[in-house]
């Protein structure tokens, strides 16, 4: 898990792709400002519903050094309409059924899941920079402290 080469400074490839509130993702969109984008397996599952909730209780502080939150999750865009309304998440969530994006980050894993080895994706933010480079990257995220984490890192930023 350790042995993937570090994309620090590497300019992220524009992508596009469905998200909440019937809207386009598309990075170039967000040029000049900084993005986070943070990848969690499952919507409505207990770490995934916690990590949300710090992004949506942390989101004023985002906005206020000129950083924009978005989850990124395999579920559908109908799961995820009910996971942002049910948490009532300020902030889109991007819908990747098809894996292109978690890919391009390579965030799926190989997981145990009650013995048996599944497929998924592990738990991780980055942060774009106004250009569009990354300028940090957190993965294998243990939820607790992380929105906090990150926070600092894009309050460093302004």
């Amino acid at each position: 898990m350790g042995d993937r080469p570090s994309i620090i400074n590497m300019a992220v490839p524009d992508f596009s792709a469905e998200m909440t509130g019937g809207q386009t993702f598309s990075l170039s969109a967000h040029t000049g400002k900084k993005v986070v984008l943070y990848f969690y397996p499952k919507d409505n599952t207990p770490g995934c519903t916690t990590e949300s909730l710090q992004f949506r209780d942390a989101h004023e502080r985002f906005v206020k050094a000129g950083a924009e939150v978005f989850g990124i999750s395999r579920d559908s865009l109908r799961s995820h309409e009910g996971f942002k309304a049910k948490l009532a998440l300020p902030f889109e969530l991007i819908s990747d059924a098809d894996e292109t994006i978690c890919t391009m980050f390579d965030v799926i894993v190989m997981k145990s899941m009650y013995g048996k080895k599944v497929r998924g994706i592990e738990r991780s933010t980055f942060v774009i920079d106004a250009a569009g480079k990354i300028m940090k990257e957190w993965r294998g995220v243990k939820v607790p402290g992380h929105v906090d984490e990150v926070l600092e890192v894009i309050e460093g930023l302004a």
